[in-house]
């Protein structure tokens, strides 16, 4: 017989420990000195692993080593305060030490039986959210409906598309409709891919996804979506959902959502909202017009991990009423059944989203809350809409550049005059530079350059910078 495994014993651990609570301390410290992006080519921190796993343990200073010198250069630093690509993956200590604490006590929360905690928490964390964020009561736990923590946005959306489906089909569907009906879903073509995405999993079908088309600011037309469900309700297929978006990945649109519910409310098509990054500026009284038309949704999203200090993964999915989406999801095998379940009293959040395991992720967000409070998040998402609308002057004020869309909140669309090649080459440079990164999109088929501000330590000499170096970079 083998010997067993030798442990870490508790004092072992907290030795370890501290000097990897040490290292991300350093790091928090340090990160702005790294270049952001990582130079790594394909390959590289492969080739400087071992081929073969160590027969032996070794200890702490060796892992800590090895990430120095094989994982950090292969890393793009998403916490520097010159990371301006994409949204921002936001975490912050109070976040860090939650992950560790969820870590440590290895809940598997599928059922309230699991851990009465796990649940509870999360459930009473959602509704302070509902609160904090000016939400509609409709969502929260103690009516119809309730929040819950997903992974992503993208889950969310599945699982709203799910619930959807369940509503209007009981799944009596099979994968092309109901009733030889087809099932069909809409967005705007410039909502996230993950709806379409969700559309294949749930055997919806790619064809039987509609994209709306958008306006000058590039938010879905209400108009050409009502005169797309009255095509495909001629055609005989059965419209059954529809995806508002608050703040696009591309340019931080924002649909109307009030104009939208209607047309689904009178429709009778499931309408979820993805306010995967905006969702947070709610936190400021004075940005709640983004919750807008919320009310007439059956279910919305946001991620804090993007610009509320609580690292990924974290997405609050709400629902206006729980039960069509717990009837979507919810299977029971003998070896799940327990008396709390059976009694009606509790949720069990296994029946909210498709895993049947759960971490304990509201331990995070609780952290966030307690160590922020309300007036600290506040702060946290004025200080980058300022910061946003400063760049935004900046950009008006050189000849050379042209905003490409609306910059409400905090994210800025721009592009040099030059067109698509001296801003490919602008942007190359940019991020090769090491000083900063920036991502790109396509906005009335130009490429455009993205200015997402949200890091955690971002200040406005960050800015500053990163705009002394586009102007200082781009050609005249």
């Amino acid at each position: 017989m083998s010997e067993p495994p030798t442990h870490m014993s508790p004092d072992e651990f907290r030795r370890a420990g501290r000097l990897v609570v040490d290292w991300i301390a350093r790091y928090m410290e340090e990160v702005e000195r790294y270049p952001v992006l990582s130079p790594a080519r394909p390959g590289e921190v492969r080739a400087k692993l071992p081929p073969r796993p160590p027969a032996g343990g070794d200890g702490v200073e060796q892992w800590l080593s090895d990430i120095d010198e094989i994982v950090m250069p292969g890393i793009t630093h998403w916490q520097s305060p010159n990371f301006f690509a994409f949204f921002p993956a936001n975490a912050s200590g109070p976040a860090i030490l939650g992950d560790l604490l969820a870590a440590g006590l290895g809940v598997q929360g599928m059922l309230w039986a699991t851990s009465p905690a796990c649940t509870e928490v999360e459930t009473h964390v959602l509704d302070w959210l509902v609160h904090m964020l000016g939400l509609p009561e409709r969502f929260r736990s103690d009516g119809a409906g309730g929040g819950v923590i997903q992974d992503t946005a993208s889950s969310a959306s599945l699982c709203a598309l799910l619930a959807a489906r369940e509503r209007v089909t009981g799944l009596a569907s099979n994968e092309h409709g109901v009733g030889g009906r087809r099932l069909v879903a809409y967005t705007s073509d410039q909502a996230h891919s993950s709806i379409e995405k969700a559309v294949k999993i749930a055997g919806i079908g790619r064809e039987n996804l509609r994209l709306v088309p958008v306006d000058a600011d590039f938010a879905m037309r209400p108009d050409a979506l009502a005169q797309a469900i009255a095509a495909d309700r001629a055609a005989g297929a059965l419209p059954f959902f529809v995806c508002a978006t608050v703040g696009t990945t591309s340019s931080t649109a924002i649909d109307s959502v009030r104009t939208i519910g209607e047309i689904a409310t009178r429709e009778g098509l499931w309408l979820h909202v993805d306010g995967a990054h905006s969702g947070s500026a709610a936190l400021a009284p004075e940005l709640r017009w983004v919750n807008d038309g919320l009310e007439l949704a059956d279910s919305y999203c946001f991620n804090p991990h993007k610009w509320m200090l609580t690292n990924f993964d974290c997405d609050c999915m709400y629902v206006a009423d729980r039960a069509a989406l717990i009837k979507s999801l919810s299977v029971l095998p003998e070896y799940l059944r327990n008396r709390a379940t059976e009694s009606g009293a509790v949720f069990d959040y296994r029946d909210w989203h498709v895993p049947l395991g759960r971490r304990f992720r509201a331990l995070k967000l609780w952290f966030v809350i307690r160590h922020y409070g309300e007036e600290g998040l506040r702060a946290h998402v004025r200080r980058h809409v300022a910061l946003a609308q400063s760049f935004k002057t900046w950009v008006e004020g050189d000849a050379r550049f042209e905003l490409a869309a609306p910059a409400p909140l905090s994210l800025v669309c721009f592009r040099h005059r030059g067109g698509d090649e001296a801003n490919q080459r602008l942007l190359d440079e940019l991020n090769a530079s090491g000083r900063l990164y920036l991502t790109h999109t396509r906005l009335d088929g130009k490429l455009t350059l993205r200015m997402a501000i949200g890091s955690t330590r971002t200040e406005q000499r960050h800015v500053e910078a990163a705009w002394h170096a586009i102007r200082e970079l781009a050609p005249d």
